[in-house]
């Protein structure tokens, strides 16, 4: 039984200057377009080809270990890396900036829609992004599906987490909850020989819960606050407390996020509408940074919306408590969690109940999907209730056939055509500003 220390993992984080991985960051962070798969490929290329900070086994676990935590996978690899390499200043250095790039674009986006948003131009440019995202949404869900369901027990493990949560609106941490016990008592779910070996690894009890005391003041002190200044039932303060229960409950990546988030936001808080919820997505897909940054776009419109006051001032707070609930929680799952990660990678029953929550997530990606679909391609889609049923039922006469066009032609481009998200969304955007000058 190997024994690994905090500092051995760590590596070669002494051979690189701390300002040479600060300015890695930054341009990983401006050049991060195109969601986690880009991301996480891109970030390969840097960390293990150019740079060769870690081997590719290094670079594998930390990312079967971030796909499998809530959150955006794809920042929480950065920190690990950046933490791995200068310790915690690096790990914030690197997590920071991944994300403020696209942060601060975001934001700017969104104050634009929530000022513009009516324009006739502006609602056909995002007229075609949301055709465009239901497809890049199906690309994401065949993606995780081929790299989550390797056996039949995880296809099994999909189809009950679907079942549950778009016919009988199950909550998404019951579900996850269901298929992390179900994978830690049958730790058959992992594919042969994919157990690896024991190891045993140097960290302190005391070091480790000290970490997580210290993030997790960080991370709850300032929405207290704002709870405690505002009252519980501000629109603000519900969207800290949200985002927060957020940051726990969504494993599998931003799509994950969107799953349990777009219901609720539209349909349970009625802070948006589903076009709102399409359009925020689509920004997201256009801007670098982890497409979990629609949470700042959602934060801001909400309590634009439904802040009283100045809309302006109140967005932007909503937008910063969006981003903290969100992002302050990645820092504790990786700093709690980095010294760790090699050992779990090795220990079959914990990375058994890892692996059946993907499976049980590419089910409620699935229901995310549809439930897009639904309201992308019909003007009016109303909930009907039969007892523990829970089914959404289009209104087939609403069916908008310019959005069917719209939505196939995405799909060849970026299906079969393989181009790059970016391009499919100008070309989406463009093609619906020609219907609507047309008079289409």
């Amino acid at each position: 039984m190997a024994e690994i220390s905090c500092e051995d993992q760590r590596g070669v984080g002494h051979e690189v200057p701390l300002r040479e991985a600060i300015q890695t960051w930054s341009q990983i962070g401006i050049l991060s377009f195109g969601g986690p798969a880009a991301q996480i490929a891109l970030m390969h290329r840097v960390v293990v080809e150019e740079k060769k900070w870690l081997s590719e086994q290094q670079y594998l676990n930390a990312l079967s270990f971030c796909m499998l935590l809530p959150g955006p996978e794809a920042m929480q690899l950065a920190t690990y890396v950046g933490w791995r390499l200068h310790g915690l200043k690096g790990g914030f250095a690197a997590g920071i900036l991944f994300v403020l790039p696209g942060a601060l674009v975001v934001l700017g986006l969104s104050m634009i829609y929530a000022a513009f948003g009516k324009l006739s131009i502006v609602e056909a440019i995002f007229f075609g992004i949301k055709a465009a995202v239901l497809v890049i949404v199906l690309q994401a869900l065949l993606r995780i599906a081929k790299r989550a369901l390797l056996m039949p027990e995880h296809w099994v493990i999909a189809g009950f987490s679907f079942v549950a949560i778009f016919f009988l609106a199950l909550p998404f941490p019951l579900i996850v909850l269901a298929a992390a016990l179900y994978g830690l008592l049958h730790k058959p779910l992992l594919p042969t020989g994919d157990a690896g070996t024991s190891m045993a690894i140097k960290v302190g009890l005391s070091e480790t819960l000290r970490t997580i005391a210290v993030w997790m003041a960080i991370w709850i002190t300032p929405l207290a606050a704002v709870i405690a200044l505002l009252g519980r039932g501000h629109v603000i303060s519900e969207l800290g407390l949200f985002f927060s229960k957020l940051a726990v409950v969504t494993f599998g990546g931003a799509y994950a996020v969107l799953a349990y988030m777009g219901q609720d936001v539209v349909v349970r808080y009625g802070w948006l509408d589903a076009g709102q919820m399409m359009d925020g997505l689509g920004l997201a897909e256009t801007t670098p940074g982890p497409l979990i940054l629609v949470t700042e776009f959602v934060g801001y419109l909400a309590a634009y919306q439904h802040g009283g006051g100045s809309p302006w001032l109140a967005g932007l707070l909503g937008a910063l408590v969006a981003l903290w609930a969100t992002f302050t929680p990645c820092f504790l799952w990786i700093f709690a969690g980095a010294p760790y990660i090699e050992w779990i990678n090795t220990q079959p029953r914990l990375k058994g109940a890892l692996t059946a929550i993907t499976a049980a997530v590419v089910g409620v990606i699935l229901n995310l999907t549809l439930w897009f679909a639904l309201h992308v391609f019909f003007g009016k889609v109303e909930q009907i209730s039969a007892g523990p049923l829970n089914l959404w039922s289009p209104v087939m006469a609403t069916l908008d056939w310019r959005v069917v066009v719209l939505a196939a032609s995405c799909g060849f481009l970026l299906l079969r055509r393989q181009w790059s998200i970016p391009w499919v969304l100008a070309t989406a955007s463009v093609l619906a500003l020609g219907m609507r000058f047309a008079g289409i």
